[in-house]
């Protein structure tokens, strides 16, 4: 859940209160404990119109303090001593660590009001989600899949609800919601009112809010920005580097940075499994996280994260979605991202409420183009450094020693090795045992691969090796990534097919297997290509380079509650049966 710090700006001249805004007596109160003292920018535009029922549709990044601009209103509207059963307020979110942050807000705003607020989301046992959605609420945050299982089952009913929001609208169509989210809101009454919040607004969350919002008013809110004459809040730069220099160039720009807390962003787990042992290796506490973890294992990863034991998290992005971490001073993009707005979304999770971060890019020699999209997309400028030399690293290193060894002098107790001093003095001069000592310490400290040679290499201005690599042409204008008009990968350029023994007959969707994908193998939904249903199995296009992982991880998981066979096509070999070609299947969402 956001903290004080991360709601609250510095004050302000124009800054109004919590108490102008017109919100309840046990809402104050509450919020005066909590240390908040002045409304953010998206509070104090947001809550007085969505208090008097307007719709809203708000542009705000990670960090401005949206969770409580929306959960302010639901809360003062919520009738005094409410004892309905059923919801008058339900928030969808992408995660489920992003409705357990959103519930636990809802539960400490709304305290003095005695709300009853029930998260559901996948991977929690659903007969304790019943008990508690039978024992009566007022608030429901819920992940889309789940929500919609609920729906099926008559556990959640809609009838009485006064209030639907959206949080992080945009991640939610990214991860291929769009069809859950319609069928979640064309079962809420016509007169409720509708909140969507998100960082980016493509084009398509445009199309949704026309079609589900009512004269809504329109929000955007840029992250605040320090002072003139001061730096940006989040740092951004980008690091030239050879593929295979990759996990050495990171080590030297974490070495360099030395973060407090650093989430680093990868593709698919495999690549998360591999760095974080690499890492580790190389004297990081880095912690793995990906869509293969359970529930409990990614709850132990993020609390040895927040508890300080870990410093690093490697993760994909889907296994990410939704994280809250206060003192996350570093985001790294091991791979330039595909997407500008994927981009927008991990650097959103530094530089928050006025406190300084910095994002980092390792960007391949021919990764120009989509460094330039980002910048176009971001309007700020991502400086291109030179890497950090061995000469570099080893000054660095020399000092850190002397600041240990400073700390050292001047708080810690010495005496106790002062016998092996004088022992080696009656030999050597003073001097000689404080330089041999010193070279001890340095040398304890410093990790592997501290000589490692890795190659000076510009940014090329050449079209890029993944466009001849995968048949795009550009300027022939097709997308970059081999996508056809339709922005789905096209067949054949450069993906796998690979064959699901699930199909109509077990009630398998399309959305069934973009969410498995996405949701297990840390593909966007974006990067699945053609999806043909029949009645005894589905076949699927992925791309090549993670035809493996996604086969790995859908062996481990469970479509439609069935563990399916996954393997690589064999095109109209014996993996899929002779009965003619299967109905081919449109996008649509995952199930949570």
């Amino acid at each position: 859940m956001t903290s004080p710090a991360e709601t609250t700006p510095p004050a302000d001249d124009d800054g109004g209160t919590f108490a102008a805004l017109g919100l309840r007596p046990e809402l104050l109160s509450v919020l005066t404990g909590l240390g908040y003292e002045e409304p953010t920018p998206i509070q104090r535009e947001a809550v007085p119109p969505l208090i008097e029922g307007r719709d809203l549709q708000g542009q705000a990044a990670t960090g401005t303090g949206k969770t409580a601009a929306y959960a302010l209103p639901v809360l003062q509207r919520l009738p005094a001593g409410r004892t309905e059963r059923d919801p008058a307020a339900l928030v969808l979110v992408p995660t489920r660590e992003l409705a357990i942050q959103v519930a636990e807000a809802f539960y400490r705003y709304g305290r003095g009001l005695g709300t009853r607020v029930v998260p559901v989301y996948g991977g929690q046992p659903i007969g304790r989600q019943l008990r508690a959605l039978d024992g009566g609420v007022d608030v429901v945050v819920a992940t889309p899949g789940r929500a919609l299982d609920h729906l099926q089952r008559s556990t959640l009913r809609l009838g009485g609800l006064t209030t639907v929001v959206l949080d992080e609208a945009d991640e939610m169509l990214d991860m291929g919601f769009a069809e859950d989210l319609e069928a979640i809101l064309d079962e809420t009454p016509a007169e409720r009112q509708t909140v969507m919040f998100s960082a980016t607004m493509p084009r398509r969350l445009d199309a949704l809010a026309r079609r589900y919002l009512r004269d809504p008013v329109r929000l955007a809110i840029a992250r605040e920005r320090p002072a003139s004459g001061e730096g940006p809040l989040v740092r951004q730069t980008a690091y030239v580097v050879p593929r295979a220099s990759k996990p050495a160039a990171l080590g030297r720009v974490l070495d360099l940075e030395a973060p407090t807390a650093a989430i680093v962003f990868c593709r698919t787990r495999e690549e998360v499994n591999s760095l974080s042992e690499t890492l580790n290796a190389r004297g990081y506490r880095a912690e793995a996280l990906h869509g293969g973890l359970s529930q409990e294992q990614r709850d132990r990863v993020m609390g040895r994260l927040r508890a300080g034991t870990a410093e690093l998290l490697v993760a994909t992005d889907v296994a990410a979605r939704g994280l809250d971490i206060d003192q996350l001073t570093h985001v790294v993009n091991y791979d330039v991202p595909a997407a500008a707005e994927t981009y927008v979304h991990r650097i959103g999770r530094v530089g928050r409420a006025g406190r300084e971060g910095t994002a980092i890019t390792l960007v391949e020699p021919r990764g120009h183009r989509m460094l330039k999209t980002i910048e176009h997309v971001t309007g700020s400028r991502i400086s291109v450094e030179k890497l950090p030399t061995v000469a570099d690293l080893r000054a660095r290193r020399l000092e850190l020693t002397r600041a240990a060894l400073r700390e050292s002098l001047l708080e810690d107790e010495l005496d106790r090795f002062r016998a092996v001093v004088d022992a080696l003095t009656d030999e050597f001069d003073v001097v000689d045992v404080a330089l041999a000592a010193v070279k001890l310490a340095h040398e304890a400290s410093a990790p592997a691969g501290d000589d490692e040679d890795i190659p000076d290499v510009p940014l090329r201005s050449g079209p890029d090796r993944s466009d001849r690599d995968r048949g795009g042409s550009p300027r022939s204008g097709a997308d970059p990534r081999g996508r056809g008009a339709g922005g789905r990968p096209r067949s054949g350029a450069g993906m796998a097919r690979l064959f699901i023994g699930l199909g109509r007959s077990a009630g398998v969707r399309p959305g069934d297997l973009v969410g498995a994908i996405t949701g297990e193998a840390g593909l966007n939904g974006r990067d699945v290509g053609g999806i043909e249903i029949s009645e005894r199995f589905s076949l699927v296009e992925v791309p090549e380079t993670s035809a493996a992982d996604v086969i790995a991880a859908l062996r481990q998981a469970t479509i439609k509650g069935r563990r399916p066979t996954v393997k690589r096509d064999q095109a109209g070999g014996s993996d899929a049966p002779a009965q003619g070609r299967p109905d081919r299947g449109d996008d649509r969402p995952p199930r949570d």
